[in-house]
């Protein structure tokens, strides 16, 4: 392990403070983890994050670590909301990207015999990769509808039931949303990518359930043996990358104006409470809205395509929605006393466990559901979180895989294979316009998720509920 690592327990590791440090890095890892491959740099922006002013109890890394802009993936920036900071850095360029479940009534044999329409009418129905957008433009009046309200705006449209808003984090939609400071740059490029998937590491993937290891949640989710779901991977496309652009270029300015002392200006921040940090978290709010009214609007052409091929048997139900790339306040408990803090995840995931009260009806007796991509040809895994999660991460845990190598680095790997073949040897069928995207994103290129989940479980931030397997993947 690396030297300036210090074991707490089998999953918990320790960057003690030192020099600039005014705040330990925390990492949720094992060796094994380590071993397969482990970004070094990402371990100085942890340290780096450490030394910004109002940082709470310690920095955290997720499992799935690899290097990032300014905060690696899979880091937890905690701030105090009066006296400390926010940063764009600290949440990403693709605000709110997040991930869906539905859950279908179909069986897997009823797929099978039609796997390859599927394939066709979903690469048709929902516009995938760079650039991709719809054939018609929201008008800036229903776009500043959906900044502003996020999922709840496409209900009067038709495009969601109550219950998709019911069992969406935050009900949809991050409160404090104002459309007028988002540019008409930031707009034009987000105005026909409703509905749409990114491009990378974005997918839609049709999976079943194989592996049960909570009956009782599992059977709550309608998540039993042989359950066909579709996961949804997806954010804010054009328009939040254009908000974060510009927010960093702003938090420039305003860490030269307050004094920060910058150990990585990636790391660009402003008070949370000063005109530039409120104007940060209000546009980020939009950013955040458009994200889940883009998988909202996604959800509805799935309903689509499914109901065509399949009838009213297929019946898509949305099991959970949650984001991994978004800063929000939040209450927890410092030292017995209870404070608003500002919680930065990137590429990590809310996790509140049991009767916490933000919590849904739904889930208020089994904990929040956790959704946990795999890569494209490994298991994907559905958590719950576990009761500790709370005292050991600020309730979060994390989002994926996580990768293992560079994109240049899996290109490099694939030359010469046939990754479409080496899926479906393995039973999945593929569809992608883009030859590097496969192989930017082949398997090999991402930590197994299985130990990743293993790590945070051990960790107890969260526990199993259900594995599943991939059948049918689009990329973006």
């Amino acid at each position: 392990m690396h030297p300036s690592l210090h074991p707490l327990s089998e999953y918990k590791w320790e960057v003690p403070p030192s020099r600039r440090m005014t705040v330990p890095g925390t990492l949720f890892l094992t060796e094994r983890l380590y071993r397969a491959g482990f970004d070094e740099k990402a371990l100085e922006q942890i340290v780096n994050a450490a030394s910004l002013p109002g940082r709470v109890e310690a920095v955290l890394a997720m499992p799935d670590i690899h290097c990032g802009y300014g905060l690696p993936i899979g880091g937890v920036l905690v701030t105090d909301s009066a006296e400390g900071v926010v940063s764009p850095g600290a949440v990403g360029y693709d605000i709110n990207c997040g991930v869906r479940l539905l859950r279908t009534n179909l069986e897997p044999q009823n797929l099978l015999e039609k796997r390859e329409a599927l394939l066709a009418a979903l690469l048709s129905a929902v516009p995938t990769g760079v650039g991709a957008v719809q054939s018609e433009a929201l008008s800036r009046r229903e776009g500043n509808r959906v900044l502003r309200e996020g999922a709840a705006a496409l209900l009067r449209r038709g495009m969601a039931e109550r219950e998709d808003l019911e069992r969406t984090e935050s009900s949809g939609s991050l409160p404090g949303a104002e459309d007028s400071l988002i540019s008409d740059r930031a707009w034009e490029r987000g105005s026909r990518q409703l509905g749409t998937l990114g491009a990378g590491n974005h997918f839609l993937e049709v999976q079943r359930v194989v592996e049960v290891y909570d009956p009782e949640r599992a059977r709550l989710w309608g998540l039993t043996q042989e359950t066909l779901t579709i996961m949804v991977h997806t954010g804010s496309r054009g328009l939040g990358h254009q908000i974060c652009t510009e927010a960093l270029e702003k938090m420039e300015r305003a860490a030269r104006k307050y004094r920060f002392t910058l150990p990585d200006r990636e790391l660009a921040c402003a008070p949370a409470d000063s005109p530039e940090g409120r104007e940060y978290l209000a546009a980020m709010a939009c950013g955040a809205n458009f994200a889940w009214a883009n998988r909202q609007a996604i959800t509805h052409r799935l309903r689509e395509v499914f109901s065509s091929l399949f009838g009213p048997r297929a019946a898509l139900e949305l099991v959970y929605d949650h984001g991994h790339n978004v800063v929000r306040e939040e209450a927890h408990r410092i030292a017995a006393q209870k404070k608003l803090l500002l919680v930065h995840r990137k590429g990590a995931t809310r996790a509140f466990p049991a009767g916490h009260s933000e919590l849904p009806p739904r889930y208020s007796s089994t904990g929040q559901p956790v959704l946990i991509p795999g890569d494209m040809g490994r298991f994907s895994f559905v958590l719950a979180a576990a009761p500790t999660a709370l005292q050991e991460s600020f309730g979060s845990t994390c989002h994926g895989a996580g990768r293992l190598l560079s994109r240049n680095q899996a290109v490099k790997r694939a030359k010469g294979r046939s990754i479409e073949r080496e899926m479906e040897e393995k039973g999945i069928l593929l569809g992608c316009a883009n030859r590097r995207t496969l192989e930017e994103e082949s398997s090999e290129a991402y930590k197994d998720a299985g130990l990743v989940v293993e790590a945070v479980v051990g960790a107890g931030l969260s526990t199993l509920v259900c594995r599943l397997q991939p059948l049918l993947v689009v990329k973006g």
